[in-house]
């Protein structure tokens, strides 16, 4: 998954002001708020994120509209959800979940056995376009012994297999309203789709028969404000027109709102990994050597605060601190302009070479390129920066035809450390060893050894460099003083609504 970046149009911006008439009386009981405008850098492309990949899709729906078998919470955990409990054979082979009872989906269709395996055979068919149709790859069949009971039989162990579960893309949709979903949503949810106007907003309401009595959703509705352009989502904030904007993609304009005091920042953590991608099979980045010294060219920190105002944790390999096993290996190939022009010359270029690196226009991207741009030029590397319409164009040049020296994008995906197995993948990097282990990991279900293994698979890409490996971007959030419940740090992309309110 990797991040969409927002639209160039701008959606003009209304300023209403509320004042009290004089004299007016504020009742000190006043019920607090039950609305709430939620402000987005990008609209979704649709509404069903089984269907497709961008995570606005998600940000929108998932857990508010859509909910999963299991979820993961705000730490990164696997939590029961419609399953209310599940038990793994010890041969990691038979997964058996008993479902919640006296569920409906917001139409009316019950929730049962029989709709859970209708949703994961559609995301695991051979016709399903699901953007992680891998997930479901181990699953051989599915029973339902009774309503409340669903039995996967997998082909192979798959020690991720719950997580996966709670991802967007593994979401129950009915049987009877998942063909419309993408733009009629109907999920299990605490909210219910109302409407979507495209290119402004979309609407959500209460579920007023959700399920799940242990929750006590307190917003009566909800509006999803599309917002492309920094500058006016600050605005918007500071004008009271919009309540949060829990992901706000301008790091510079943070301290604008200092002082402000119905305003709070937050500064949280995501798995936005930001990496130059090169492609391993052209010259001369086929040469481990050559990878080596273009990361040993780079000052990470001086990157971070050239394309993100210092608002970044640098990373060795394609993981974050976030992650279960995480080792700092940016120790392993740390800056040294000397040690790379040495390299370089080994290689069979002591004077050098040039090649171009395709930009997408998401800020981050052509901010980093230029401070590197300047850092490869102290080792004798010219490397021309090629700005490159994203999703369309990059997606066409860099995933599909693999045209490109080098690339710069923000990978998403939580733990996605094996697109560095996929074939086909934009990188072309080949390592049979580094795939031994990362089917290796889905062998076990056992915590500690599934983290030793991705301790050594984050080894590898921190000594081969398949792509430079430059930082994590934080999760920056704006809102209201008085609301709460918002997620302050992003396991998974998402705007979580069930527990935010407003406090008086």
């Amino acid at each position: 998954m990797i991040r969409l970046a927002p639209s160039v149009r701008l959606i003009p911006i209304i300023a209403v002001l509320y004042a009290a008439a004089p004299g007016a009386i504020i009742p000190a009981d006043a019920a607090p708020k039950t609305t709430l405008n939620l402000g987005m850098g990008v609209e979704p492309t649709g509404l069903d994120p089984t269907i497709a990949a961008p995570v606005a899709i998600g940000q929108v729906t998932w857990q508010n509209v859509f909910e999963g078998l299991v979820s993961i919470d705000e730490s990164g955990k696997v939590r029961p959800q419609l399953a209310r409990s599940w038990n793994v054979s010890a041969d990691g082979l038979t997964y058996t979940f008993k479902l919640q009872s006296g569920v409906t989906f917001h139409d009316g269709e019950i929730f049962d056995a029989t709709a859970a395996k209708f949703a994961l055979d559609r995301a695991r068919g051979k016709d399903s376009v699901n953007p992680q149709k891998r997930f479901f790859a181990s699953i051989a069949s599915i029973d339902t012994p009774d309503a409340e009971t669903l039995v996967l039989h997998l082909s192979a162990p798959t020690g991720s297999l719950l997580y996966w579960l709670g991802w967007p893309a593994s979401v129950m949709v009915g049987p009877k309203s998942a063909d419309n979903d993408k733009t009629v949503p109907v999920g299990t949810g605490p909210f219910k789709f109302v409407n979507w106007a495209k290119g402004d907003k979309v609407e959500l309401a209460k579920n007023e028969t959700y399920w799940n009595k242990q929750v006590s959703v307190k917003l009566d509705t909800v509006t999803f404000r599309f917002i492309a352009d920094p500058q006016a989502q600050a605005a918007a904030l500071k004008a009271g027109d919009i309540d949060a904007i829990p992901e706000f993609a301008a790091p510079e304009l943070m301290s604008s709102f200092d002082g402000d005091p119905r305003l709070t920042t937050k500064i949280g953590n995501t798995e936005l990994k930001v990496v130059a991608g090169m492609n391993n099979t052209r010259k001369p980045f086929d040469d481990k050597r050559v990878r080596q010294a273009l990361m040993m060219a780079i000052d990470r920190q001086t990157v971070i605060e050239g394309a993100w105002s210092g608002l970044g944790t640098a990373i060795g390999s394609h993981y974050t601190p976030n992650d279960p096993g995480y080792q700092d290996t940016t120790g392993v190939l740390a800056y040294n302009p000397e040690k790379a022009k040495a390299l370089l010359a080994e290689a069979g270029y002591p004077e050098g070479f040039s090649f171009t690196v395709k930009v997408p226009q998401m800020a981050y991207a052509p901010r980093s390129a230029q401070v590197m741009q300047a850092m490869f030029a102290e080792i004798g590397v010219t490397m021309n920066i090629e700005p490159t319409e994203f999703p369309a164009k990059w997606v066409q040049d860099v995933m599909k035809d693999r045209a490109f020296d080098m690339t710069i994008v923000a990978h998403a995906e939580p733990m996605d450390i094996d697109i560095y197995s996929r074939d086909p993948y934009y990188f072309n990097y080949k390592n049979p060893g580094f795939n031994a282990l990362m089917t290796k990991v889905q062998q076990t279900a056992d915590p500690a050894e599934q983290n030793r293994i991705y301790g050594e698979a984050q080894k590898i890409l921190a000594e081969d460099v398949p792509a430079l490996y430059l930082f994590v971007m934080p999760k920056l959030g704006v809102w209201n003083k008085k609301l709460t419940g918002l997620w302050e740090n992003e396991p998974i992309p998402s705007n979580v609504l069930t527990n935010v309110s407003w406090t008086e």
